[in-house]
């Protein structure tokens, strides 16, 4: 590039013109950074405008057996994206809880999140039944999780289970009732089944008969994603009960 030589020293320095274009290269730098660190905030601004879901549940919410893409979480956030309504949702399954499971694990799982979540979907109890653990206990594990949540004035969907009929009507009929008494004594919203539509389709479920398959898992996203939409404009925290 051209330069200026002192008449007194000898030495050289660079014209107007590089002079002009190292201006011009550094002012792009600094656009360039800066429009990152805009784009980088935008993304961060926008992350946070998202609903923050927090799904409490078992295997079937843990996507037991399923590539980590295509468990009921991920596939939930892409049904709720496709139905115009984007959130975050993220996975507090564990394979094999039951109710006090939950219970037991609920303060870690929202103390992990970093903010409160829009919405808690609470989907315990498949593991009870399949044990024939006492109905009574499962509804009063339910209860002191929907209290907890209602304390913290958490909006929270309640999501059902059915028990199998092996263990007789009378089982079957105190267990699959909990979920409605207890929707009614919080007002929750309810989802009654969160097998509904999959259960016992054997192109739906994997080959233990229990766990959804890959599109078992859409399938259950698909159907809840309106309910969840429902729950977040409603967005409903447990009525906590008056201690008698």
């Amino acid at each position: 590039m051209p330069t200026a030589v002192s008449s007194r020293t000898g030495r050289r320095f660079p014209t107007r013109r590089r002079l002009f274009s190292g201006l011009i290269a550094a002012l792009v730098l600094v656009a360039g950074l800066a429009a990152g660190i805009a784009g980088g905030a935008g993304d961060a601004r926008a992350a946070a405008a998202e609903p923050l879901i927090l799904a409490l549940g078992d295997s079937l919410t843990a996507g037991y057996g399923l590539p980590e893409d295509q468990g009921f979480v991920p596939r939930l956030e892409a049904a709720l994206a496709a139905e115009g309504s984007r959130a975050r949702v993220v996975n507090a399954g564990v394979s094999g809880d039951t109710t006090a499971g939950g219970l037991a694990r609920l303060d870690w799982a929202l103390g992990g999140l970093e903010r409160a979540p829009d919405l808690v979907i609470v989907s315990l109890g498949a593991n009870d039944a399949l044990r024939g653990l006492d109905p009574a206990k499962a509804e009063d594990n339910l209860a002191r999780i929907l209290t907890i949540l209602g304390e913290r004035g958490l909006p929270t969907l309640l999501v059902g289970m059915r028990a199998p009929n092996n263990w007789g009507p009378d089982y079957r009929a105190a267990f699959d009732g909990m979920y409605e008494r207890l929707a009614a004594r919080f007002d929750v919203p309810l989802d009654p089944f969160f097998l509904e539509g999959v259960a016992l389709e054997p192109g739906l479920v994997q080959a233990d008969g229990l766990h959804p398959n890959a599109e078992g898992a859409a399938r259950m996203a698909g159907r809840l994603a309106p309910v969840v939409i429902r729950a977040l404009q409603e967005s409903r925290v447990p009525e906590v009960p008056a201690q008698s």
